[in-house]
């Protein structure tokens, strides 16, 4: 089991930059792959970025890359998400997401944190 914390959403004007936290506690966190997902009002989930178990390997989204940057430190237990640039439409909730192999896809995660609000204003 794997419990996991986001934290780090609120309200950002566009172009502005936040930087979302996970934080995640039970089983070793390096043996997990991490991604982040978003949700906006009314449509379905979506990937945003993914990294590998050791963070050499990382992945993201054509509408995000450039601007977003997934890390994470191993040590202490957490994924980051640096957004920058923001823009209206990266408003959603944004969740972390553990696997065992990194994907772009939602459901080869097994654990998910209850998610973080960003809302970018224009």
């Amino acid at each position: 089991q794997v419990q996991l914390v986001e934290s780090g959403g609120g309200l950002v004007q566009a172009g502005g930059s936040l930087r979302l936290s996970c934080a995640a506690s039970g089983r070793t966190f390096s043996s997990y792959a991490m991604g982040w997902f978003r949700q906006a009002p009314g449509k379905e989930r979506e990937f945003v970025a993914a990294i590998s178990r050791s963070g050499k390997l990382t992945y993201y989204a054509d509408s995000v890359k450039g601007r977003f940057t997934i890390s994470r430190d191993n040590a202490k237990n957490t994924v980051y998400l640096q957004m920058n640039s923001l823009k209206p439409e990266d408003t959603a909730v944004y969740y972390c997401a553990a696997s065992e192999y990194s994907s772009t896809r939602s459901g080869e995660y097994d654990y998910w944190g209850q998610g973080t609000r960003v809302t970018v204003s224009s």
